[in-house]
């Protein structure tokens, strides 16, 4: 559970009284003991305006997703496997989207600043990518129970997927179908996401015996949801039917990104071999070949660990779940 004002007082060597003056800038205390309770309460995240709650806290009965894009296919299919699983529990799940942020350190003041407020007796964090020590700084701040998912950290429970291990897969499939320049649809540079399944590309290409200057790698221009949309997949399919020299074959990195891939061989009259990456509801739909992340079980694993930490194996050390994606072959 988060810090309350009891372990302020405990660790300053102060009465709750005296706590409760700090924050309500009573003048009765000295300079040196408010310093070191407002320093207590910053290494705890402890919120001054949450004293009645510190005071006497009760279960809020709530676990709270925090989500970066709310419109994103991945993240509705997991949201689907949370509020399925949950709905057998006593808990309620309340979702937080986050927006706007440009960096980690946008991302982990987000994140602070929810927590630190206390709303939620747990936090699934979705797809949130910080530094190590941010990661650190949050658990050592905040004890309430978190999973991470679609992201690892040794200090947490986390859900993840094989990024790696799954474009390679890809790739090789591709390659071992004969094609000999594959190409990937990548998105920004700076996702974690990407930075694996570009390195997973790049292996399966090496390991074929295809020069690492071969790697053809073609991004879009957009920037809404780091590059995974539509519009950055139709940008990046354009670039590479322009290419004279361009690939013979694709892996594109999500299947939102394929469907604007499609849309852009579709406007000029080409066709070009496409294996995708997330297996969402539409791909079905559109008989495209991709790998499977099982997104639905990611988000119902979720709660099952957050259930056996606020009801059961509170102490118990981090549980780590990495999947496997399946290459699902369609047309």
């Amino acid at each position: 559970m988060q810090s309350t004002i009891y372990d302020i007082a405990r660790e300053a060597g102060v009465s709750i009284a005296t706590v409760s003056r700090v924050f309500n800038n009573n003048p009765n205390v000295s300079a040196a003991t408010r310093e070191r309770v407002l320093k207590l309460a910053q290494e705890h995240g402890y919120h001054p305006k949450a004293i009645a709650q510190g005071l006497a806290r009760r279960h809020t009965k709530t676990i709270m997703a925090l989500v970066p894009m709310l419109s994103n296919y991945f993240f509705m299919e997991v949201l689907a496997g949370l509020q399925d699983r949950i709905s057998d529990s006593d808990y309620d799940l309340h979702i937080f989207n986050i927006k706007g942020f440009t960096s980690s350190d946008e991302l982990h003041e987000q994140l602070e600043y929810v927590m630190r407020k206390g709303q939620a007796d747990a936090y699934i964090l979705i797809s949130c990518h910080l530094r190590d020590e941010q990661w650190r700084s949050l658990l050592k701040k905040y004890r309430s129970p978190a999973v991470l998912v679609d992201e690892h950290h040794d200090a947490y429970d986390s859900i993840s997927v094989d990024s790696v291990q799954g474009a390679y897969a890809a790739t090789k499939y591709l390659i071992d179908q004969g094609f000999s320049r594959v190409g990937v649809i990548a998105a920004s540079e700076t996702s974690k996401p990407i930075q694996d399944r570009v390195a997973g590309y790049c292996k399966a290409m090496t390991e074929a015996g295809f020069a690492k200057a071969d790697a053809r790698i073609y991004r879009g221009d957009d920037t809404y949801r780091d590059g995974f949309s539509e519009m950055g997949g139709y940008q990046a399919m354009c670039k590479i039917l322009e290419d004279p020299d361009g690939p013979d074959a694709v892996f594109c990195t999500s299947d939102i990104q394929s469907l604007g891939a499609l849309k852009a061989m579709q406007d000029v009259g080409r066709s070009i071999p496409l294996v995708s990456f997330d297996d969402i509801q539409i791909a079905h739909f559109l008989g495209l070949t991709t790998m499977r992340q099982p997104m639905y079980e990611m988000g119902t694993l979720a709660i099952e660990y957050l259930l056996d930490r606020l009801e059961g194996e509170k102490q118990s050390p981090p549980k780590n779940t990495v999947f496997l994606p399946e290459l699902i072959v369609r047309d």
